[in-house]
């Protein structure tokens, strides 16, 4: 039985999951992976790190961030509590769709996740208070091949839906990016 309504988001490889509860009168059982129906969509490494996130002020941002080859990784993001508008921007060399952006809100109360292939960078603006994520990776962290460009790149041009309330330090000091970048080969 699929567990999951997988839905292309029209970035290629970019995909919305909807997990399929099953419930009865005590609650309710979901699965958050399955790597068969998983890899469906594309997602063909193992899961080596589980993380979570927990960012205490609405309008904090984290992000753009991304992993360079041989760490770029697969993520599937999911917000527990709260909410967050998380985003994925294409930063693929030689993509039809590249740096475009695909926006989309995620509620704790809905479960609903978003699958983010290699090659795209990921950033999030939390959209409530006390707002938790939890997220899967394909890739150990390397701080060594760690990139990432400014939420507010002006070549990208998200729309970020709070004022900002704060971002960290590391984040705000990320470059712009500059004419004539070509994005990673994945």
């Amino acid at each position: 039985m699929d567990r999951f309504e997988l839905e292309n988001t029209g970035l290629n490889g970019l995909f919305h999951i909807k997990p399929k509860p099953i419930g009865d009168n005590r609650g309710y059982f979901e699965r958050l992976f399955c790597e068969k129906e998983f890899s469906s969509i594309g997602m063909e490494d193992k899961i080596v790190n589980i993380n979570h996130s927990y960012t205490r002020a609405k309008g904090a941002i984290r992000g753009l961030h991304f992993q360079l080859p041989p760490y770029a990784e697969d993520k599937i993001v999911m917000c527990l509590k709260g909410a967050v508008y998380d985003v994925a921007v294409d930063n693929r060399r030689g993509s039809n769709t590249f740096l475009r952006w695909h926006a989309e809100t995620l509620r704790g109360e809905d479960r609903n996740m978003l699958y983010i292939p290699k090659g795209f960078m990921h950033g999030f603006q939390a959209l409530e208070e006390e707002t938790e994520i939890l997220y899967f990776t394909t890739a150990h962290y390397s701080k060594e091949y760690e990139r990432g460009f400014r939420f507010d790149d002006p070549t990208v041009g998200i729309p970020w839906p709070l004022p900002v309330s704060e971002t960290s330090e590391r984040d705000k000091l990320l470059p712009l990016i500059d004419i004539g970048y070509d994005g990673v080969e994945i």
